[in-house]
């Protein structure tokens, strides 16, 4: 039997080599190389799936807003926008047992009494998934479940049930006849996806994909999945912990890293309506090196405490540690603090924390972690019911961020009487239950801490 001809495809571009390199030749990437079997071209009747129209002027394609379909589940509907579009496709990862399937399958048996559902297992047996839904108390009279894993069958089903909601659950464990990879592999997990995708758009279903990741933490697969979906969601959250973010890192028919919280409970995952108290440790009275800070997550402000730890360093090298935050702009906020604050950590190890587990990427903390620092170094508590926010420059200034105004209307529901913010982001009108202190200059903002 003759060996079959491989070849090594890029899972970022698609790009193709006939042997192996560390950068592909295509888009420049590293280390992205994998082999792969030469497939055959597609049959035909593949080809047509994708329904062909005509030419015609922007100015005459009636412009309609999307109805969304609420899923029944308030966190799931704000991380989409607002809710499900029909003909959407989206794409949800996270790792091995962190809820994927169980909020899907609390979606789709609250969506099942009201419209046409159809949830694909190529996972888990029939009996697994009858299992789960007795556990989460879900009424799953008319929701239909087919256990299946090869493409052209889900089609046909899919052609003669014609749902309104869908969910495969899993894209990874989906071949179709007409490759001869494995399923899991590059060319079977792309034109899985496109064919899916293209029944979604032409029927007007709405499809949910779930993917695997990487150890690294990325969804599984060629990157070119993440361009074909709608909407990419991540699960996020130790799976140790009862807590749960979903994030929204693309959405066509929303605002992006949109996150959404939940907590896992016996009976399925729950939403959380007040996400900032996940986030802000519970002191008995006021303690040294923790500071609050207001972020911003898509459309949604939340309470952050950032806490730090300033010792004395006996090694040559001092460690700067940062869990949350990122770990190069906690080098250069010590930089502006020495050289504009006058306050040196070159003998000091420092360790910053975002409680929660949350994951803080907006420079608007800096601000916060300069404060939380300043305080664990001087042994000395902030003032009571004081949050922070604000980006710092490398010159030192305190320099405004998006949707103030926003940021401080969410610290004052929740109790803060005072606030250390940008002069640029003072509100015109007073805000009750909040006095604002505004700050120019670093220095500035260091001597209104305490």
């Amino acid at each position: 039997m003759a060996k079959a001809k491989t070849q090594y495809t890029c899972t970022e571009c698609g790009g193709s080599s006939p042997k192996w390199q560390g950068q592909c030749p295509a888009c420049g990437a590293w280390n992205t190389l994998v082999e792969t079997v030469v497939e055959k071209a597609a049959a035909s009747r593949f080809q047509s799936l994708a329904s062909t129209s005509e030419v015609k002027s922007l100015a005459e394609v009636e412009a309609v807003e999307d109805e969304r379909i609420p899923t029944g589940i308030n966190e799931l509907d704000r991380v989409l926008g607002g809710g499900i579009v029909r003909g959407g496709v989206v794409l949800i990862g996270g790792d091995p047992g962190i809820g994927k399937s169980t909020l899907l399958l609390q979606a789709l048996a609250h969506l099942s009494s009201q419209l046409s559902t159809l949830y694909v297992s190529g996972e888990e047996s029939s009996r697994q998934v009858a299992l789960r839904a007795k556990r989460l108390n879900l009424k799953a009279d008319n929701l239909p479940l087919l256990t299946e894993i090869q493409l052209e069958k889900i089609l046909a089903v899919l052609e003669e049930r014609k749902p309104q909601i869908a969910v495969i659950d899993s894209i990874q464990t989906v071949y179709s006849e007409a490759l001869q990879s494995a399923p899991g592999s590059v060319a079977q997990v792309r034109e899985c996806a496109a064919q899916l995708t293209r029944y979604a758009k032409r029927s007007s279903t709405a499809l949910f994909l779930v993917g695997h990741v990487t150890k690294e933490g990325a969804l599984a697969g060629p990157r070119v999945l993440e361009h074909m979906v709608d909407t990419v969601l991540y699960f996020e959250g130790d799976t140790g912990s009862s807590f749960r973010l979903v994030r929204a890192f693309k959405n066509r028919f929303g605002a992006v890293n949109e996150l959404g919280v939940f907590a896992m409970t016996e009976t399925g995952l729950k939403n959380v309506t007040n996400p900032s108290a996940l986030f802000l440790s519970r002191h008995g009275q006021p303690v040294p090196g923790a500071c609050v800070v207001v972020t911003q997550e898509g459309s949604r402000p939340l309470l952050v405490e950032i806490q730090a730890l300033v010792d004395s360093a006996y090694g040559g090298n001092p460690r700067r540690l940062s869990v949350g935050l990122e770990s190069n702009r906690l080098a250069m906020l010590l930089a502006v603090l020495h050289r504009h604050a006058g306050v040196a950590c070159f003998d000091q190890d420092v360790f910053i924390n975002a409680v929660g587990g949350v994951k803080i990427a907006e420079p608007a903390a800096d601000l916060a972690v300069l404060a939380a620092i300043v305080s664990s170094m001087k042994s000395r508590p902030v003032r009571d019911k004081l949050v922070i926010f604000g980006e710092v420059g490398l010159a030192g200034e305190i320099r405004p961020v998006q949707r103030g105004q926003e940021r401080l209307k969410e610290a004052a529901k929740l109790g803060f009487t005072h606030a250390i913010i940008p002069a640029a982001n003072q509100p015109k009108n007073k805000i009750a239950g909040i006095e604002v202190i505004p700050v120019n200059r670093v220095d500035e903002a260091l001597g209104q801490l305490f």
